[in-house]
């Protein structure tokens, strides 16, 4: 597999049960079998989506991504900031998964985990084209604003290939609510 950005970044600090979440290739094994799979490794929390034969695809993966957040706690939220976080995942799932749609023959899977610190998105699809943030970014012109709302709001995001399959995940990272 080649990742196009450092997976994931280093500043994180050590994880509370002494695992990273990563496989021997840097890609967080997930454990998520189909649609709607929900696992718990080690004090993180993971939960997969399959968009196959689905429409609607945008507002069934912030519904899904909202009832993990109730699972997980981080919903009702406490507090404004615990709150804010919520809102901020919700709307980079959007923007992950409206890419896909608008630039990659539609998501495959949504992949969410959980630990104590960040939450990581990922979204597979078989499109070939490589995402990134417009530049310039043009704040008043419509449209294209998608992966610099990603950039801007989490901490690290990138995309795994693996080699001689079709498509690419986008993943991205935000942290957990204090």
């Amino acid at each position: 597999m080649s990742i196009t950005r450092p997976n994931p970044p280093g500043d994180r600090g050590p994880e509370p049960s002494g695992a990273s979440g990563a496989s021997e290739g840097g890609v967080p094994s997930t454990g998520v079998s189909d649609g709607g799979a929900a696992v718990s490794s080690g004090g993180r929390q993971v939960r997969g989506l399959s968009f196959d034969g689905q429409s609607g695809v945008v507002p069934l993966a912030r519904d899904f991504t909202r009832q993990a957040l109730y699972e997980w706690g981080w919903l009702p939220a406490a507090g404004a900031d615990q709150r804010a976080a919520a809102e901020d995942v919700l709307l980079v799932v959007s923007e992950l998964v409206t890419n896909a749609c608008l630039h990659a023959e539609g998501p495959d899977e949504l992949r969410i985990t959980c630990d104590n610190k960040v939450i990581r998105l990922e979204v597979s699809d078989k499109g070939a084209g490589q995402p990134s943030p417009r530049t310039p970014h043009r704040a008043g012109r419509p449209g294209g604003h998608g992966m610099f709302i990603v950039q801007r709001l989490c901490l690290d995001w990138g995309v795994v290939r693996s080699p001689g399959s079709a498509g690419k995940t986008v993943w991205a990272e935000l942290g957990a609510p204090a």
